[in-house]
């Protein structure tokens, strides 16, 4: 009979190692099923089908900031870290088995880039952590929202979407964003909302931000700019003048590109044209009186109306105030009248005058001082070529060089005369045209020559008319000499003395001397030249031509002795 033989010691342990490793290998680091067959305290007590049970915590089965909701007898997963740990007791996570559960889904998710589930609900450093069904995520703060948001508290603990933007297993790293859902969701609707609208079309808005440049009008979901020059056809400086952040205001679609989804907007469009008619409104000459709302280098823009705007150039804004800043001559807000120079109603340009509503003081000076009447005023400067004189109505005249003194050279009379020196002048001519003044202070000086009349004056000489003079004043370069004793005043060169060269030596006259001479011309001045020499060669032609010539036997002395001769018996 045979005999069978008793297991050993060493066959039992082989045995449990056996079975122990079976079951270590089948559930550790495994997702299972498991009964909860009791809840002690906060924990609930869970047989997976394993030699002993296992304790979880109950807050791994409750949701972040809610209460757990486990009774005896409800099936649930778990993740078994061991079989068995120091206490004999099974080691279960409903965390770990949650956050292996949720990677797999997410992980298919981030692949198909759908959105998923989450729930904010704590604070880290540059962000928040987010619950995604168990795997936990972090949340940037600048992808909470599209606009910074101040406090998220009323956003913690509420389910809601997010995009994964980035996910890493291995290392246990989800990022997730808030914004890119609602930036998508904005674009849906904008995309939607943009489709219903059409250029032309008014609408109503709101008022959500204010610039420099203009201001962004909400309107039910997209944005529209309202640029500063579509508000109003009036000049307006800023956009906060007209509107207000939170005002409601109606618009006109001027312009929508559904490419970039931007919609310019307008209110003035909504308004009457006021450059409609402008031409028949404001006519060309027509005098109008307007406000000041803008000063450049390059002139002033004065106000006729609400939304027409004239410039005054700065060559256009006085007659006498000349290369000044148009600030020193208006001031913004200042009403002024103005003349209409031109109007272009298709380039809504109206070109205005200041000084053309005022009366032109060149003008007035020359009805006031007619030529060779005399005037008082102030040296205002000394220039190389004369002086300018200050006269009334705030223009100024220039005496020549050659007008101020008798006798002197054009330096020697500057310096006869100092700026801030009051004197008299003769208006010698006028050019309103040109706004030019030309006077005369020499010609105040011994009997000056009256202007008017003849190339001479009313009464003077003519040109080529022997006249008797007396002898003014003998100077080296000639004499000064006076037709009559209160005719006109002029000057007989040395060389005009006489034919001879011992006759043209000015010391052979004396002061008072009478003699004739002839009229040779004019200065600039109208002041006469003579001649005696000229005299004596015409006499001399006249002679040979009415009593022979030499060729016809006669000689020169008996030509001259027989116009003499009769000369003296007329006499």
């Amino acid at each position: 009979m045979a005999t069978t033989a008793n297991p050993t010691r060493d066959d039992f342990a082989a045995l449990l190692n056996e079975s122990l490793g079976g079951e270590n290998e089948a559930f550790e680091g495994k997702v299972v099923t498991g009964t909860v067959t009791g809840i002690e305290n906060d924990l609930a007590v869970i047989d997976v089908g394993l030699k002993s049970e296992g304790r979880v915590p109950l807050r791994e089965f409750a949701a972040p900031g809610q209460k757990a909701d486990l009774k005896v007898g409800d099936t649930v997963e778990v993740y078994v870290d061991r079989v068995e740990n120091a206490n004999g007791e099974a080691m279960l996570s409903r965390d770990r088995a949650r956050r292996e559960a949720a990677w797999d889904k997410l992980e298919k998710e981030f692949e198909k880039g759908e959105r998923v589930d989450g729930v904010i609900f704590g604070r880290v450093k540059g962000g928040f952590t987010v619950d995604l069904g168990g795997a936990v995520a972090f949340l940037p703060g600048s992808q909470v929202d599209i606009r910074p948001v101040r406090d998220v508290q009323p956003l913690m603990d509420l389910a809601q979407p997010f995009q994964i933007l980035k996910m890493d297993r291995r290392r246990g790293n989800i990022v997730v964003s808030r914004r890119a859902i609602l930036e998508e969701t904005r674009a849906e609707q904008r995309s939607g909302l943009i489709q219903s609208l059409a250029e032309g079309q008014v609408i109503d808005g709101v008022v959500k931000n204010i610039t420099d440049y203009g201001a962004f009008v909400d309107l039910g979901g997209i944005d529209g700019l309202l640029h500063v020059t579509d508000i109003s056809y009036k000049r307006v400086g800023h956009p906060g003048e007209v509107i207000n952040i939170g005002d409601t205001v109606k618009v006109q679609i001027i312009r929508i590109n559904r490419d970039t989804q931007r919609i310019s907007l307008g209110m003035k469009q909504l308004e009457s044209d006021p450059w409609e008619g402008a031409a028949a409104k404001y006519p060309i000459e027509g005098t109008f009186t307007g406000r000041v709302t803008n000063i450049t280098e390059y002139g002033a823009f004065v106000e006729l109306e609400p939304g027409i705007e004239g410039l005054v150039h700065v060559s256009e804004m006085s007659w006498t105030k000349k290369n000044v800043h148009p600030g020193k001559i208006v001031s913004t807000s200042q009403e002024v009248e103005v003349k209409v120079l031109e109007v272009d109603e298709e380039k809504r340009r109206i070109s205005l005058g200041l000084k053309q509503a005022q009366s032109n003081p060149w003008a007035d000076f020359a009805e006031k001082h007619p030529v060779g009447s005399t005037v008082e005023g102030e040296v205002k400067n000394a220039t190389e070529f004369g002086l300018f004189i200050g006269l009334d109505g705030d223009v100024d005249g220039m005496v020549h060089m050659s007008d101020i003194a008798w006798g002197v050279s054009g330096e020697e009379a500057l310096a006869l005369h100092h700026k801030g020196e009051t004197v008299s002048a003769q208006v010698l001519d006028v050019d309103v045209e040109k706004e030019r003044i030309s006077l005369g202070i020499k010609q105040l000086e011994r009997g000056g020559v009256a202007v008017g009349g003849g190339a001479g004056g009313a009464g003077g000489p003519n040109k080529g008319e022997v006249v008797t003079v007396t002898v003014l004043e003998v100077r080296d370069g000639g004499l000064e000499v006076q037709v009559g004793d209160d005719g006109a005043t002029g000057f007989i060169k040395r060389i005009d003395l006489g034919r001879d060269r011992d006759e043209q030596r000015p010391e052979r006259f004396q002061v008072g001397q009478k003699f004739d001479a002839m009229v040779t011309g004019f200065d600039r001045s109208k002041k006469p030249n003579f001649s005696i020499k000229a005299m004596q060669i015409a006499e001399e032609k006249q002679a040979v031509a009415q009593y022979g010539s030499s060729d016809a036997g006669a000689s020169l002395g008996d030509i001259l002795g027989a116009a003499l001769k009769e000369k003296a018996t007329k006499k």
